[in-house]
């Protein structure tokens, strides 16, 4: 390649780079677009910007505003208002999104996004510094980790698609608890939650009205009904968690109650609670014996007496005492 070959080259690389940037609606400023094109590795003047967004301007539908400094964008009668074009810090996100939250989007939509993980791919291929986020970034679990159970694919992708449309599930579920039984369920379903390496889904039955959850790994078969999903009127997902529903009841024929929690224990181990709290009401008081007491209200599941199990004899003491009789229970 030529000398004049190879500037040619670089410049409509450069104005490609300029005109991706650009949007319908918002002004983007030659100073804006020159941090931008630093970052990508081209270092240019904002002379040299401006003189290429005047030329682009010739063949391509984008205005400038007049102002000092100049602004750019897409013009709104423009027949595309933006070029397949992905900047380092979205690659990065689309990466990052396909590692570790690709098993919980809908095979429809992942068929959709592919396209744009494959870009993705393509822009890191040439941005060295920015493709070593992806090997220096793990996610670690804070429990003991354990492989994901394997999740029937066809089931997997109807349940998805009925959440996804808002239509109901007819199932066969492998029941815990039950032998192994398989039953046969028609479930409206409400959302989808990952807990550790199982992910469950949320729903309600069609002959029942309580919410309830299924470990997605246990159904063996699943198919989308025409049927519209029935909801919960004051059904909210978020409030569902906080609830502690997924840490699992201890008395499961109660439903899941709150307990104000005490606990006491030496200051050193006390300062935990200072960096992670238990809730946002959580209080840390200095006892008369000179130990701590943290108080705080959190649901009674079995997640959180495993939890208090974990602490072994760095807990002093425990209350309520119901609370502390169920963490006796588990250690012997």
């Amino acid at each position: 390649m030529s000398v004049q070959e190879k500037e040619t080259s670089n410049s409509l690389y450069r104005q490609w780079q300029i005109l991706s940037r650009l949007s319908t609606g918002k002004w983007m400023g030659t100073r804006e677009l020159q941090e931008i094109l630093l970052r990508e590795g081209i270092d240019i003047s904002l002379r040299t910007i401006q003189r290429d967004l005047n030329q682009i301007s010739q063949r391509f539908p984008i205005e400038s505003n007049k102002t000092i400094p100049q602004g750019w964008r897409w013009r709104s009668d423009a027949p595309i208002q933006s070029l397949p074009h992905m900047t380092s810090s979205q690659a990065v996100t689309f990466m990052m999104v396909e590692e570790h939250l690709k098993h919980l989007l809908p095979p429809s939509l992942i068929d959709e996004m592919n396209p744009w993980f494959d870009l993705a791919r393509r822009s890191l291929s040439t941005q060295n510094n920015v493709r070593q986020w992806i090997n220096r970034v793990r996610i670690v679990p804070a429990n003991q980790p354990l492989i994901p159970p394997v999740v029937e694919r066809q089931a997997q992708q109807s349940i998805y698609e009925g959440l996804l449309q808002d239509k109901q599930i007819e199932c066969v579920y492998q029941a815990r608890g039950h032998q192994g039984e398989d039953r046969t369920y028609t479930l409206n379903p409400l959302g989808l939650v990952q807990k550790g390496s199982i992910i469950y889904l949320i729903c309600t039955r069609f002959d029942k009205s309580d919410v309830q959850t299924f470990a997605l790994h246990r159904f063996k078969s699943a198919k989308v009904l025409d049927s519209r999903a029935l909801h919960p009127v004051d059904f909210d997902i978020d409030a569902y968690i906080d609830s502690g529903a997924l840490g699992f009841r201890v008395d499961f024929s109660k439903p899941t109650e709150n307990v104000d929690l005490k606990l006491t224990m030496n200051e050193a181990d006390a300062h935990y609670f200072s960096e992670s709290q238990l809730s946002q009401q959580q209080k840390i008081e200095k006892l008369d014996n000179g130990l701590y007491q943290i108080s705080a209200t959190v649901p009674l599941t079995n997640q959180l007496v495993s939890w208090l199990r974990s602490f072994g004899k760095k807990i002093i003491k425990i209350e309520p005492e119901m609370l502390e009789n169920y963490v006796n229970e588990l250690e012997s």
